[in-house]
């Protein structure tokens, strides 16, 4: 499912923090968003997943207006996973997971069969079905990350919205996740802090700095040591992934490079 942002504006507070933001996310693709701190990337996503209404423009799926939609269809098309989540209650896993599928669930009580079997498949595609029967509680925070992104998988939706999804977890599961994704199927558009996995798995990649979008693109065009050095302050040096050959950085303080340079003209 194609999604769709339309110069769109948030304001929180009574300060704009996103501003007239255009970005399109074609069916299938993997869109990640970057941008320092404070940029206004979660900020964005939380109106993409209704969180947030907009000051102004719009949020399209297959172009219907998401703020339109009604919250059962609108869960149906789309599932989000915050930044920060948090539970008060100790449900299990499975109870969880489950709770993905409430959007489709029918009038009555009990959990179809069929259900419970696309709930036991995404806890197993997270590398998690032991969890099941554990209190979600007791779990670590990348146990709880992995869970999180099965109830999103669980939920089948056609466009997944994801703020740092990679949060907690260690690397061989920041690679799984990721690519488990994307062999799910739906539209992902992603906040992601690490840019060389967005580099090795985003088909787009749209910078936003100060609230606004400054560069767009494939990984390759947009990650460019002059863009890196003056969004995110750092000095870059590309390499290619020896088996992908996806550009990849590696990062020196931009005022170490400055030093070096200095030394070197000095007479």
């Amino acid at each position: 499912m194609r999604l769709d942002i339309e110069d769109l504006s948030v304001e929180v507070a009574g300060a704009r923090l996103v501003h007239d933001i255009t970005l399109t996310a074609a069916e299938g693709q993997v869109v990640g968003l970057v941008g320092p701190n404070g940029s206004g990337k979660s900020t964005l996503l939380r109106c993409v997943y209704r969180a947030l209404r907009p000051a102004a423009g719009r949020v399209l799926l297959a172009g219907d207006d998401l703020h339109a939609l009604g919250a059962r269809e609108g869960a149906r098309r789309l599932a989000a996973l915050p930044q920060e989540s948090s539970a008060e209650f100790d449900f299990t896993v499975a109870e969880v997971v489950a709770m993905g599928r409430l959007p489709h669930r029918r009038r009555g009580p009990g959990t179809p069969s069929d259900a419970r079997a696309v709930c036991a498949d995404a806890l197993a595609r997270v590398g998690a079905a032991h969890l099941a029967e554990r209190g979600f509680l007791s779990l670590s925070g990348g146990e709880r990350q992995r869970v999180l992104i099965a109830r999103a998988l669980a939920q089948q939706p056609r466009v997944l919205v994801l703020d740092e999804p990679t949060n907690h977890l260690d690397i061989a599961h920041q690679l799984d996740v990721l690519t488990l994704v994307r062999e799910a199927g739906p539209t992902v558009l992603a906040a992601l802090h690490d840019l060389n996995l967005a580099a090795l798995h985003c088909d787009l990649l749209y910078v936003i700095a100060r609230g606004r979008i400054v560069a767009s693109g494939a990984p390759h065009d947009v990650l460019t040591p002059r863009l890196l050095a003056e969004v995110f302050g750092v000095s870059a040096h590309r390499v290619r992934h020896p088996r992908t050959g996806a550009v990849q950085l590696l990062f020196d303080r931009l005022r170490d490079q400055l030093h070096d340079q200095e030394q070197e003209h000095r007479p």
